[in-house]
């Protein structure tokens, strides 16, 4: 079974990116994520659909 959602850390690393960048990535408002008590996740199929939306805005 594969996985449904990331945390912000292993989103940070599929993106190359450090943790801080990524947190404040996640805290802009078109980001997709999930708030679990304290935790934040992140829908792996939403995420990949943002990316291909925001790598396209940039052309």
């Amino acid at each position: 079974m594969e996985k449904t959602t990331i945390s912000v850390q292993e989103m940070a690393a599929e993106m190359g990116i450090s943790l801080p960048k990524a947190y404040a990535l996640v805290k802009e408002p078109d980001f997709p994520t999930i708030r679990v008590g304290n935790r934040i996740l992140i829908p792996v199929e939403a995420f990949h659909e943002w990316l291909v939306v925001a790598s396209n805005k940039k052309k």
